[in-house]
């Protein structure tokens, strides 16, 4: 019979503490360097992660394939016309039949609710690879970035969100919370983030009406794509609402002469960031997107490893 690990998930960032947070940045950094020296230990031999993608991907997917196979493991990627979900399958036994066959289940999907019912019903860790309301697997990738950069201590840090409310921006006030680091977010009326996750968590933020005051002074700027998956339908209407949300050398102008640039990607030049920005002394996207392998990497060994 298969053993019943513990049931210790990843649904959101508020699923691990401070220092569980501060050590898996410690980790990826420390995957990072020896991978560098191609010395990455083969501790998950035969472990098994499955990817359920209910959205496309192109990060996610293949920094845990990746993470995996470098761990000793193996990956195995089911789409959502690949599997029983398509048809109908309840997500409750889903998660109870292939929690029977592999070590860890992550999903990417519209609804937090379906990550929840999925990590209810598993007897394996869950990992939240993306839904409508969180992103937590970016945002230990991009701050093991900024700490990278900026050093450790991340309480000392200001951090700028300008564009939409959207799950990113929920995850970075989760984020804010948990590593106490001050949040300026600007987004348009009726493009706040996510209200519960804003009162609860949200000690540490502060919102702003212009664009200009959340840059004012932040070490960190950082947006995302106006249109999130799934609401292509609003593309054309929230490009004229966002006009003014732009992140480009003027707005970061405005921000410390040292500070960084974060994008989770993917970029829509010419809308929610100008045409150089990426590739600016300001940005550090491409450490960032590199980054997701090695946070990967140190989610996979907490939550195989943790008691």
């Amino acid at each position: 019979m298969k053993r019943i690990m513990n049931n210790r998930h990843f649904r959101s960032l508020i699923d691990i503490n401070s220092k569980e947070f501060l050590d898996i940045i410690d980790k990826s950094i420390e995957f990072k360097n020896l991978d560098a020296k191609n010395e990455i230990p083969n501790i998950f031999s035969k472990k098994i992660l499955v990817m359920i993608f209910k959205k496309n991907s192109t990060r996610t997917r293949v920094s845990f394939e990746t993470a995996m196979s470098k761990l000793g493991g193996h990956a195995i990627f089911l789409s959502d016309d690949s599997c029983q979900l398509n048809r109908g399958e309840d997500i409750s036994d889903t998660a109870k039949v292939l929690s029977g066959m592999a070590d860890l289940i992550m999903m990417r999907t519209n609804s937090h609710e379906e990550i929840k019912e999925l990590a209810k019903s598993s007897s394996v860790p869950i990992i939240n690879g993306l839904c409508n309301l969180f992103h937590p697997c970016q945002l230990l990738a991009d701050m093991q970035t900024i700490a990278e950069i900026k050093g450790k201590d991340l309480s000392k840090l200001t951090i700028a969100w300008v564009g939409d409310g959207n799950n990113m921006c929920n995850s970075y006030i989760n984020a804010s919370k948990l590593l106490n680091f001050k949040l300026k977010i600007s987004t348009p009326h009726g493009y706040e983030p996510d209200e519960y996750t804003l009162d609860k968590f949200g000690k540490n933020v502060e919102m702003c009406e212009l664009p200009g005051s959340a840059v004012d002074d932040a070490d960190v700027v950082t947006t995302d794509v106006w249109t999130s998956m799934g609401d292509e339908h609003e593309n054309e209407e929230r490009k004229k609402i966002f006009k003014g949300y732009q992140v480009n050398m003027n707005l970061m102008s405005k921000a410390k002469n040292d500070s960084i640039f974060l994008h989770c990607l993917p970029a829509h030049r010419g809308e929610e960031i100008d045409h150089d920005i990426l590739d600016s002394s300001h940005s550090v996207v491409w450490k960032q997107a590199h980054n997701r392998l090695y946070s990967s990497m140190a989610l996979i060994n907490f939550l195989l490893t943790c008691e």
